[in-house]
């Protein structure tokens, strides 16, 4: 189990992308949060194994209108007792 911080950028804000973030989480038994920023990029904390994050990241892209162009990725401490992937 690993904890990941990402932020993306792109054509990432108006287009699906949290719901589908979210969709994508509860699918691969991930949990975490992700939110809209000020600058138009996407923050997301994401909880799960690598492989599923993965999964979780290829499905995000796989989206009409959503064009990841850049992501900075982090490892994070994990926060025990998160049953659920939510948006903010």
């Amino acid at each position: 189990m690993v904890r990941k911080h990402i932020i993306f950028y792109g054509s990432v804000q108006g287009v699906g992308f949290r719901w589908r973030a979210r969709n994508a989480a509860e699918h691969f038994s991930c949990t975490g949060w992700v939110r809209n920023e000020w600058d138009g990029s996407v923050s997301m904390e994401i909880q799960g194994t690598e492989e599923a994050i993965e999964y979780v990241i290829l499905t995000i892209e796989k989206g009409t209108f959503v064009r990841i162009e850049n992501m900075d990725m982090k490892d994070i401490p994990i926060v025990e007792d998160e049953y659920r992937f939510g948006t903010e």
